[in-house]
């Protein structure tokens, strides 16, 4: 059946690249439903976001299709369809970057500023496949590029500054461009204390350290060819995290690469660019400023990727084609040394995960097909090649206790299929989708060993046999617009066989003090996620504006259990007004009381909340200068909430005033 599937969407694909011989002019261009977040450039933060200088993770919170698990102030975990990170793929410009930290405290989201992003590129399902094996779907954190426009010097400053925690934020960027040169530099420094919650009460160790640098300097050697190279150094410190036992005493990442791209004339192919990066993650988990430690541990995790991609997009006739061939290679070490309070003892070591190298290779292709100047038609399809291999031999003879014929390797196959129908004429708009998928183990659900969650208080095996896990698919969306509004609602339906979780397992003794016991890896028959959002919009007049979202999933297993992590009704509404250079909203965000958690994965019943927002701004011109200011109010009623995605239920901050100033020269 699976082969059979990918045979249908081949034949849909391929004959569509070798029709015609020679590119024909095409006047009729399919629009592509894909989700974008515009960040909005370094000259226009202040005009475009409520809170300019907010942080990455709350921009990406904004869409209906994204939450983010907190565990503390600092670098939040992101979902997509109700599905963590194991499931789902977030790329910084394409390139494929995986986290050090056995917990996820640094997931990529992390390396990355708004004063760099220009936009957040949201694919949902296997139309994240683009970027590697996915189920859920894939971000792509695209980065400001300014290319050969705005010829000359232009330069910024941003500060910022919220009582809350005291943050302090600046932040600066220089560009230069002429014809045939440009470089585009930004930083960015944020420092912040311990918040505290609706009540007053502070939450200890929730501060953080953070700095970033971000460079892309490009090369036009010739009209239509250009070479673009771009590097980002991202250092956290001392960062604490409420929610879980540990802080990190650093996080650091550099992130690079090298592009060549090329715009052939007077061919089918429009763009052709080739990229290679290499990023390297270190991670540092640290006990030491915590009071009461029953055994003091040191755990560093290392992270190294190499990769590639080779992208080509073109036309011919009314099919507009894209192939993609990536590849990466990824090896991932975290280790544990664990202290006795008694200094005779030994000291006890072990790798959580041991050395675990993966090499991947895929081939994407995706046909966009403009059936009319209303309607279009889009397959795609990939490949991959998932190959895993543990390199330590201390790490295989532990892993073996539990999987006595494990091999050191282990290849898998991973094919993807997806189609989508979209109609859009006079203001309504419709789209259906239908997609298969798999994806192979992460690290931890593989590989891991003895890995301490505390959300539930169990330690973590590993398991190197298990099956792939696939999904099938079905997407729907429906709007309206006309000039005064808009409305637009979307579903989708995940049937994930092979659900991997983990299960206890009452013949293994827990290594963590006071955990309640061990799971290990396994995979339930079937779960389903079900997600359906609505977006609304009203435009009172040339100033006023309304927005509107409501969102709600469902999640069950195949004994109708819940899953963990599951939203509950959402909802935001907000009105906005601007006119000339001022502007002002205000906000009203709030969930539901979580009904449907599962005490099994250690989830408890979460309250219902609603929090109230006010923000607004005015921009001066100068001469040469362009000022703009920033000033609001979040959680103005000081409300004590914690949401159901707060590890630990620890609690979200209470009022909070902050100030934003940008200058762009």
């Amino acid at each position: 059946m699976k082969n059979f599937i990918i045979i249908i969407g081949l034949c849909f694909l391929f004959p569509t690249i070798l029709l015609a011989q020679q590119k024909v002019i095409d006047t009729i261009t399919p629009k592509d439903l894909t989700e974008v977040i515009v960040i909005g450039k370094k000259a226009q933060l202040y005009q475009k976001q409520a809170k300019p200088l907010a942080t990455i993770d709350e921009y990406l919170q904004q869409s209906t299709k994204i939450d983010m698990i907190r565990r503390g102030s600092y670098a939040w975990e992101p979902m997509i369809n109700n599905m963590p990170t194991e499931r789902t793929l977030v790329t910084i410009d394409g390139m494929r970057i995986f986290g050090a930290c056995t917990d996820k405290m640094d997931p990529i989201t992390s390396y990355v500023e708004v004063s760099n992003l220009s936009e957040a590129t949201l694919k949902s399902g296997q139309q994240g496949a683009c970027h590697g094996a996915t189920i859920g779907g894939s971000v792509d954190l695209q980065r400001n590029r300014a290319g050969f426009s705005n010829l000359g010097w232009n330069a910024a400053v941003n500060t910022g500054f919220e009582t809350n925690s005291k943050q302090k934020i600046v932040g600066s960027a220089i560009n230069y461009a002429n014809n045939s040169f440009y470089i585009d530099t930004d930083f960015m420094f944020r420092d912040a204390e311990n918040y505290t919650a609706g009540n007053g009460q502070e939450v200890l160790f929730s501060q953080f350290r953070k700095f970033n640098i971000s460079s892309t300097s490009g090369f036009s050697f010739d009209k239509n060819k250009l070479l673009e190279g771009s590097i980002i150094y991202d250092k956290a410190t001392n960062v604490g995290y409420p929610a879980l036992p540990m802080d990190v005493s650093l996080a650091e990442a550099l992130i690079t690469s090298l592009k060549f791209e090329y715009v052939p004339e007077s061919s089918p192919i429009e763009n052709w660019e080739t990229k290679i990066y290499y990023n390297t993650i270190t991670h540092k988990m640290d006990d030491t400023k915590r009071p009461s430690v029953p055994i003091h541990m040191d755990m560093p995790g290392w992270s190294d990727t190499f990769g590639f991609y080779s992208k080509a997009k073109g036309t011919l006739r009314s099919h507009h084609f894209i192939a993609d061939l990536n590849s990466f290679y990824n090896r991932s070490v975290a280790e544990m040394t664990m202290y006795p309070a008694d200094s005779n003892e030994k000291l006890m070591f072990m790798y959580t995960w041991p050395d675990v190298k993966t090499f991947y290779t895929a081939l994407f292709l995706e046909d966009n097909i403009a059936l009319n100047c209303h309607s279009s038609l889009k397959f795609s399809t990939s490949l991959g090649n998932h190959f895993n291999e543990v390199a330590s031999e201390l790490g295989l003879e532990s892993l073996r206790i539990f999987y006595p014929n494990m091999k050191a390797s282990k290849n898998r196959i991973l094919p993807s299929v997806s189609s989508n129908y979209s109609f859009d004429e006079n203001g309504f708009s419709y789209g259906f989708g239908l997609a298969y998928g798999q994806r192979a183990p992460s690290v931890s659900e593989g590989y891991g060993f003895y890995l301490f969650n505390s959300f539930d208080t169990y330690d973590y095996i590993g398991n190197p046999e298990l099956k792939n896990e696939n999904s099938l698919e079905t997407s729907a969306s429906m709007g309206y617009k006309t000039q005064k509004w808009s409305a637009k609602m979307s579903a989708s339906y995940f049937h994930i066989s092979n659900y991997i979780v983990g299960k206890p397992d009452a013949s293994l003794v827990p290594m963590t003090i006071g955990a309640s016991g061990v799971k290990i890896y396994t995979a339930l028959d079937y779960a389903t996620i079900f997600n359906t959002d609505l977006n609304l919009e009203y435009q009172f007049s040339d100033f006023m504006q309304w927005k509107g979202q409501l969102v709600y999933s469902y999640g069950k297993d195949f004994e109708n259990q819940n899953l963990p992590f599951i939203s509950p009704l959402r909802y935001f509404s907000s009105l906005n007004f601007k006119k000339e250079k001022f502007l002002s909203s205000i906000a009203v965000q709030g969930n539901a009381t979580q009904t449907q958690f599962s005490p099994f994965y250690g989830e408890d019943r979460t309250p219902s909340y609603a929090i109230l927002n006010f923000d607004a701004g005015y921009s001066l011109d100068f001469e040469k200068v362009k000022c703009g200011l920033k000033a609001g109010v979040e959680n103005i009623l000081d409300t004590y909430y914690s949401t159901f995605s707060d590890w630990n239920n620890i609690p979200r901050k209470g009022r909070n005033f902050f100030l934003n100033v940008s200058f762009s020269f």
